[in-house]
């Protein structure tokens, strides 16, 4: 089984490490020139952002060459992921991909300008990550089915949504609105974790570029908290706890 996967504060990381099997990191596999798997078992382990899957994981999916017999998406989120699923077996359709199981698992919304993280972190007990995880793990292995659909009522809502949510917050220009404050130390690793590539850090400035993932890893990874955008819910910052910094470093640099 291969798990391709997308992270930013270790959470997806987390899910397909508990799922097993290899592990290949999506911007890692996006420098390739070709890009392809085969297994009897491939599956994408990514956020929702905004109701979608990350800007860099549907190119993955229109790049990638995917061969297997069982193809499968898990999605990470935290307040819901309203037709995210439609949006999946749209791409897999197009794509040739026959979507056998699809799922998502609630955990921390560190989507910045809505959710304190500190107040996210609190309410892990209530939502049984690790049963979530648990359920999707043995519906994997077992091989079961659970598939979308797509009506065109389910179309339609989903058009609405990125018309009037993801239009306007996945944007690859976001992050040349951040800015960084004076506890910046030049350390880089804002530079290191973002999987775009899109920071650069000299002895005088961090500097961003125009093509972001809108992830906030390089916010949530800042060992200084220096980097920070015009509307936050909340000073504390997350990775998940069973997440090295070096895990994301080696995922995303």
């Amino acid at each position: 089984m291969t798990i391709c996967y997308f992270t930013g504060t270790g959470n997806c990381l987390y899910v397909a490490r508990r799922i097993g099997g290899t592990l290949l990191s999506i911007p890692q596999l996006m420098r390739q020139e070709k890009i392809v798997i085969e297994d009897d078992a491939v599956g994408i382990v990514a956020p929702v952002y905004a109701v979608e899957m990350p800007m860099m994981v549907k190119a993955f999916l229109e790049k990638a060459e995917i061969k297997t017999e069982y193809f499968f998406f898990i999605y990470t989120y935290g307040m819901g992921y309203a037709e995210a699923f439609t949006h999946v077996a749209v791409v897999s359709e197009k794509k040739g991909l026959d979507l056998k199981y699809i799922n998502a698992i609630q955990m921390v919304d560190n989507y910045l300008p809505f959710f304190d993280q500190k107040e996210q972190i609190e309410t892990l007990p209530e939502k049984n990550v690790e049963g979530q995880i648990a359920q999707v793990v043995k519906d994997i292995s077992e091989r079961k089915l659970k598939q979308v659909l797509p009506t065109e009522e389910n179309l339609a809502e989903m058009e609405h949504w990125t018309r009037t949510h993801a239009a306007g917050i996945l944007k690859k220009d976001t992050a040349l609105g951040y800015t960084v404050n004076d506890a910046c130390i030049r350390c880089g690793i804002c530079a290191k974790v973002c999987p775009a590539n899109n920071i650069t850090v000299t002895e005088e400035a961090v500097q961003f570029s125009d093509h972001c993932e809108v992830c906030y890893a390089c916010l949530h990874n800042c060992p200084k908290s220096a980097i920070h955008m015009e509307l936050e819910a909340g000073a504390t910052h997350f990775r998940n706890k069973f997440i090295s910094l070096s895990d994301i470093i080696k995922a995303n640099e």
